[in-house]
């Protein structure tokens, strides 16, 4: 199914293409806590950016792989590309228009990185 998705103040809109059964990761690593992000992480070609690249700057912090997108306007993080699958991209599933049928948030513990990244490697093949 495909999903649409915007920042807060609409400037950047994306679709994504997921299942109507979904598993999300709730990280309580620093950024994610602090935001409340919830992690649905998908190829990038399951990803298309609609509109407002323009409206995108980029924050990058520790190893400097995870690009972190912020709309410039209302500073909504919709989605970002992740350090544990830089060749996929995490869309924020509260930023979704419309929500998958079943959604189950899994704990991921973003504190202990290091450990616990593999466990999410396979969800952008």
């Amino acid at each position: 199914m495909i999903y649409q998705g915007n920042c807060h103040c609409g400037a950047i809109q994306f679709e994504v293409e997921a299942p109507d059964e979904v598993e999300v990761e709730n990280c309580n690593c620093s950024i994610c806590n602090m935001t409340g992000f919830l992690h649905l992480i998908v190829p990038q070609r399951n990803f298309r950016l609609i509109s407002g690249e323009d409206n995108i700057t980029t924050y990058t912090f520790n190893t400097g792989v995870a690009k972190h997108k912020f709309c410039k306007t209302c500073g909504i993080k919709p989605f970002y590309i992740p350090r544990s699958n830089p060749d996929g991209v995490d869309v924020n599933l509260r930023c979704l228009t419309t929500q998958p049928k079943t959604v189950k948030i899994v704990d991921f513990d973003g504190q202990n990185w290091e450990q616990h990244a593999h466990t999410v490697a396979h969800k952008s093949l």
